[in-house]
């Protein structure tokens, strides 16, 4: 891949991806074993979503790509508009879903069904999400933009330097990633296989 950028949102979106489903295979393992899940390996999944991808992740496509792409090519306004509204909502909507694991795992069997409920939304809303960005906006990007907004892109990317997708963790994430690094199938993680 030509630009550093691209690849960068590529891979966070993979381990994004495999992050989301590694959730999903947790409350269906746990539901089929007839236990309570890992409220702790649920916990650190649903705070990697929040500290990577809502809070860095979005905010540079949300500031930099996007706006860069609604420069140079008007027509892509609308998509780029619900994609950045997608990101505004994000926040709120990790809350909620931490919300209702939280309640799951204080009230027991009968907030499962809400939770798994949730989780599945969550999921699949951010699946769509990040393909839309794939198939529609990053092509796009290729298409139209310069090599100086490609230079910026690349530079502001590249201190993402998110765990998941090969980075050593900062010292405050370290155990963080541990865990997460112990349920998350591979090539992310060290987990069963989806």
């Amino acid at each position: 891949m030509k630009h550093a950028a691209l690849r960068i949102i590529h891979e966070e979106h993979r381990a994004l991806s495999a992050m989301l489903r590694s959730i999903l295979l947790l409350l269906s393992q746990s539901r089929q074993r007839g236990r309570q899940p890992d409220f702790a390996a649920l916990r650190a999944m649903l705070f990697y979503v929040d500290e990577f991808p809502e809070k860095r992740h979005h905010t540079k496509e949300s500031q930099l790509l996007f706006p860069k792409i609604r420069e140079r090519s008007p027509e892509a306004r609308e998509v780029l508009d619900r994609l950045d509204q997608d990101h505004a909502q994000g926040e709120r909507a990790i809350r909620d879903l931490e919300h209702a694991l939280l309640a799951f795992e204080m009230l027991g069997e009968v907030r499962r069904e809400p939770f798994e409920q949730a989780a599945k939304h969550y999921v699949d809303f951010y699946l769509s999400h990040m393909s839309v960005e794939e198939t529609r906006i990053l092509p796009l990007a290729e298409r139209v933009l310069t090599e100086s907004d490609w230079a910026e892109l690349d530079a502001s990317f590249a201190d993402n330097r998110d765990p998941l997708t090969g980075h050593v963790p900062e010292d405050a994430y370290q155990e963080l990633f541990r865990r997460i690094v112990a349920v998350v199938p591979a090539p992310i993680g060290l987990g069963p296989p989806l």
